[in-house]
């Protein structure tokens, strides 16, 4: 019922537009680099750098750093505790437009 529904209980972590979009990204892939994910959501390094630190400090997602060809390559993937609580979310949303 939607007069049950409490926007204050939403996940403050996701909630925020650059990080539910990585969210979203990263739950319907396995991982994505660093690259990937700032063009699938248009960001800029400096900002999605700071995102993704908040997202693993929620222990939400999991960085990978490592050198590929050289270069730096920085990997993420979503963690148990992150898929969990990226349903949570959902689940929550769902109360809020079903009847």
């Amino acid at each position: 019922m939607a007069d049950s529904f409490d926007a204050t209980n939403l996940d403050d972590v996701i909630h925020g537009k650059l990080r539910l979009a990585v969210m979203a990204y990263l739950s319907a892939t396995r991982e994505a680099t660093f690259g990937e994910i700032k063009t699938r959501t248009n960001a800029s390094d400096g900002n999605l750098s700071v995102h993704l630190r908040k997202l693993e400090e929620a222990g939400y997602i999991a960085i990978e750093k490592s050198f590929v060809d050289r270069k730096p390559q920085t990997r993420a993937s979503l963690t148990e505790s992150g898929r969990t609580a990226w349903l949570h979310y959902l689940d929550q949303l769902r109360s809020l437009i079903q009847p």
